[in-house]
């Protein structure tokens, strides 16, 4: 079942929405829900079906979300927005699989083709970690004559995120701001991440005062800036003082907050080792797939704190995982950086530890 039985007051209403969600088992057709109700004389109306559809969304009830929107198409498409075409293409990698979404596309008439579906695909494969579909249809989406938000961006950004690609984030704001495109706080959010997972800390600031002067400005913001400056001058803050703050900015959203990768970043900054166990404790335990960015965040943290013990089993766990693979040429641009920053006795010592682990020769140091 999808949910848990409905209580007998829910049974006793009688509408559209809820003889659609007593269908509980997957298999089952709402279609018939559909027809039933249409055969009794009474009307569906499309910004009914997009509420319910959304409900099915939120329940995880996509089978039953994607009837719902071939009952649209099958008897309002003169009424269909963007918007229900980027929908049922997210629902139809979810039922039958991004190959019947990329078909679904491509079947789209020119006028369907537009900025949201294009972008919905583009999530699709985000999700999926389909690079190499993600940057041929970001390049037709760079050919087009659509106008684009950062959503799309972001899209991409977040897809190089969660496969470690982080030198790729740069070049995709880079893209956006050719097209005249406003960053959102999430923009910032991935390129701030993207740069203080390469410890490149001046562009980090750069890019502060940067998102400090964009019109856009506001308090939420406001409170990510200050964040992100804890962690630029932690070295002048005691514990009891920044975890106070830390902890109050928990009600910024899932979308809003830092990702977990500069968290760790931010919490090595803070010299708050014990914060950094128990977050990396928590990641390693989720079934989230670890990539590269992953290890690499909590390497630096440890290393910058000089817990060279804890550098040595991360790394041994990373070799171990089944989920990613040990990039050697991103260790090697991790030390360096390390290097670059001063700090040439952890950038040797980190070298040390790729040699003997994993057999890298850093012809740098």
């Amino acid at each position: 079942m999808y949910e848990q039985e409905p209580s007998a007051d829910q049974e006793s209403v009688d509408d559209l929405k809820s003889r659609i969600f007593r269908v509980r088992l997957p298999k089952r057709s709402v279609t018939n829900v559909l027809q039933n109700w249409v055969s009794e004389g009474r009307e569906i109306g499309v910004s009914e079906l997009r509420k319910i559809t959304k409900e099915l969304r939120q329940s995880q009830r996509f089978k039953h979300a994607l009837e719902l929107s071939e009952w649209m198409i099958a008897h309002n498409e003169c009424q269909m927005s963007d918007s229900d075409y980027a929908v049922r293409i997210e629902l139809m990698t979810k039922v039958f699989g991004v190959d019947a979404a990329e078909r679904y596309f491509e079947s789209l008439p020119p006028r369907a083709k537009t900025s949201e579906t294009y972008t919905s695909l583009l999530h699709c494969y985000a999700v999926l970690k389909l690079t190499e579909k993600a940057e041929q249809l970001y390049r037709k989406i760079k050919e087009s004559d659509l106008s684009f938000t950062a959503i799309t961006y972001n899209e991409l950004m977040t897809l190089y995120m969660s496969v470690g690609q982080v030198e790729k984030v740069s070049a995709v704001v880079e893209d956006l701001k050719c097209q005249n495109v406003a960053p959102d706080l999430f923009t910032y959010n991935l390129w701030i991440s993207a740069n203080a997972a390469a410890l490149k800390v001046d562009e980090v600031r750069r890019i502060l005062d940067e998102m400090s002067h964009d019109p856009s400005f506001n308090d939420d913001w406001a409170r990510y800036v200050k964040l992100v400056k804890i962690y630029l001058s932690s070295s002048n803050l005691v514990n009891s003082e920044t975890n106070s703050v830390v902890e109050t900015e928990k009600g910024i959203t899932q979308r809003e907050w830092i990702t977990y990768d500069f968290l760790i970043i931010l919490y090595g900054g803070l010299g708050n080792k014990d914060k950094l166990d128990q977050i990396w404790k928590s990641l390693r335990m989720t079934k989230q797939k670890m990539t590269s960015r992953n290890f690499l965040c909590i390497l630096s943290s440890y290393l910058m704190l000089g817990n060279l013990k804890e550098v040595e089993e991360v790394i041994d766990q990373w070799k171990s995982s089944t989920t990613t693979e040990f990039h050697d040429s991103t260790c090697r641009s991790l030390s360096k950086a390390f290097a670059e920053l001063g700090l040439q006795d952890k950038a040797a010592a980190f070298s040390m530890i790729l040699t003997e682990e994993c057999e890298i020769v850093d012809e740098s140091q």
